[in-house]
């Protein structure tokens, strides 16, 4: 496993909160299982424009951070489905600010 020859700074709750929604395409992935895309295939065709391997990475560090759970259905083939965690849902107000102020200053 890779390690980080800087250590990081995660004393700063802005630290924190950067490594968990940072990145080009978590807020993008978090928005979709808001708005209930929640199958693996469904959240790539919705952004198709991005490289499934780096859907699934961005998933899989959700899932670590325990942003999101996983639920997989005994069927044949497999159903998943994700979900957002306690701390997911709490996330949700953070991402509408983000939203918001996105939206009001488009045009600079």
């Amino acid at each position: 496993m890779y390690e980080r020859k800087i250590p990081e700074l995660l004393d700063c709750g802005l630290a924190v909160a950067i490594k968990v929604i940072g990145g080009k395409w978590k807020a993008w992935i978090i928005d979709c299982i808001r708005r209930g895309v929640r199958r693996p295939s469904a959240i790539h065709k919705e952004m198709h424009q991005v490289n499934s391997r780096i859907i699934n990475l961005h998933l899989k560090e959700l899932e670590d951070y325990g942003v999101i759970c996983k639920k997989v259905y005994a069927e044949i083939p497999a159903g998943v489905e994700y979900w957002f965690t306690e701390v997911g849902e709490s996330l949700l107000p953070v991402v509408d600010v983000l939203e918001n102020w996105g939206n009001a200053h488009k045009e600079y």
